[in-house]
C-alpha cells in the first residue's frame, strides 16, 4: 500500500450484523487492496439507496466476494489507477458494496467520469440509479421514442431518473406519486402527466390517455392488476419491487390477451462483465443526455458519512423527493 494511502479507514459497520438505522455505527477497517484491474478511489460522496436499507435489515446480502459494508455507488478521486483511470482522474463507480467509506475498490470497468459542472455530491447519486433504470427501462422494458412510460414511485431516486431519461429518450411520461407535492415534483421534473395516488386512480388516468406501453413498478402488489390494465397489447411491466402485498394473484389470461410481458432485473448480482457492458452503454447513451442538461438528480438531503442512520432513517421516512447522500 502506497505510503500516501492509509493502513485503515473509517466506514460503516451495522451492529450485530443486521438492524434498524441505529445500528449503523463508524468503525476502523482495513483500507481495501485494488485486484489487478481494479481502482482504489478516494471517497468523497456515497449514495443511499433502497438496497441499502434491505441489507442492513438482512434481507439483501451481498454477492461472494463483495465488501460487507454497505454502499452501491461513489464519487471522487482515484488514487491508484488501471486500465484507462490514472491517479487523480474524477469518477463516478458502480459498486457491489463498500461505498460507506473512506476508501472504496472497484472494477476500472465499472467507473464513469463525473460529467462537467457536476460536484461530488450530485456525482455519486448517479451509478447505481442510472445503471438500474438504463437495464430496466430501456433494455429490459425496451422503451421507444414516441411510446407512453408509466412510472410509480416517481419521486424516489429511481423515479427521479427514470423522468428524465425517459423524456430524453422521446417518450411520453405518467408518473405517479403519494401526495399533490410529490406529483407537483413529478411534473417539474418533466412528468407530461402526474398522478397524486392519494387522490386519483392511476389505472383511469392511464385509460384516458390512450393506454402505457411501458410501466416502471417499485410499489408491486394491488399495483399489478392495474398496471396490467393500463397496457396497450404488447406493452411490457417492468418490476423493482416485490409483487407481494394485498391480494395478488397473476391473471394469466388477462397477461395472455394482452400479449403482455412482464420482466425485472437485479443489478447487483450481474457480473463483472456484465456491468461493464451496460457502464459502456451508459456512458455512450445516457452521459451526453446529462451533458446536454436533460438529465440532473435531485438531492433531498446529504448527511456525513458518520450519520449514515440518520440518512437510512430519512429515507425510510418516505417524504423525500430525490436521492439520500453521505459525503466522506
Amino acid at each position: 500500500m502506497s505510503k500516501s494511502i492509509p493502513a485503515t479507514m473509517q466506514a460503516i459497520a451495522i451492529a450485530g450484523g443486521k438492524g434498524p438505522a441505529e445500528a449503523l455505527h463508524a468503525e476502523t477497517i482495513a483500507t481495501p487492496q485494488p485486484k489487478p484491474g481494479e481502482i482504489l478511489i478516494a471517497v468523497q460522496a456515497a449514495g443511499v439507496n433502497r438496497p441499502d436499507l434491505l441489507q442492513r435489515q438482512g434481507a439483501y446480502p451481498p454477492p461472494p466476494g463483495a465488501p460487507q459494508t454497505l454502499g452501491l455507488e461513489v464519487s471522487g478521486e482515484v488514487v491508484l489507477g488501471a486500465e484507462r483511470w490514472q491517479a487523480g482522474d474524477r469518477v463516478c463507480a458502480l459498486l457491489g458494496g463498500g461505498g460507506y467509506a473512506q476508501y472504496a475498490a472497484c472494477d476500472a470497468r465499472h467507473a464513469l467520469p463525473i460529467p462537467a459542472g457536476f460536484d461530488a455530491v450530485l456525482a455519486a447519486a448517479l451509478p447505481e440509479t442510472i445503471f438500474t433504470v438504463y437495464a430496466n427501462v430501456f433494455e429490459h422494458g425496451a422503451l421507444k421514442a414516441g411510446e407512453t412510460f408509466l412510472v410509480h414511485g416517481a419521486t424516489s431516486g429511481i423515479g427521479v431518473a427514470a423522468i428524465q431519461m425517459a423524456k430524453a429518450a422521446g417518450a411520453r411520461v405518467i408518473a405517479t406519486g403519494r401526495g399533490a407535492e410529490k406529483a407537483a415534483a413529478a411534473r417539474a421534473l418533466g412528468a407530461d402527466v402526474a398522478v397524486d395516488a392519494t387522490a386519483e386512480d392511476f389505472l383511469e388516468v392511464c385509460q384516458r390517455e390512450g393506454g402505457i406501453d411501458v410501466v416502471l413498478d417499485m410499489v408491486g402488489g394491488d399495483y399489478f392488476r392495474k398496471n396490467l390494465d393500463a397496457l396497450k397489447t404488447g406493452g411490457r411491466i417492468v418490476f423493482i419491487a416485490s409483487l407481494a402485498g394485498g391480494e395478488v394473484t397473476l391473471p394469466i389470461f388477462r397477461l395472455m390477451a394482452k400479449r403482455a410481458v412482464v420482466t425485472g432485473s437485479t443489478l447487483r448480482p450481474r457480473d463483472a462483465d456484465e456491468k461493464a457492458r451496460l457502464a459502456a452503454e451508459v456512458e455512450r447513451v445516457v452521459w451526453p443526455w446529462i451533458e446536454a442538461g436533460k438529465l440532473r438528480p435531485r438531492i433531498d438531503a446529504s448527511f456525513p458519512l458518520a450519520d449514515a442512520a440518520k440518512a437510512h432513517a430519512h429515507l425510510e421516512g418516505g417524504a423525500h423527493v430525490g436521492k439520500v447522500v453521505l459525503t466522506v
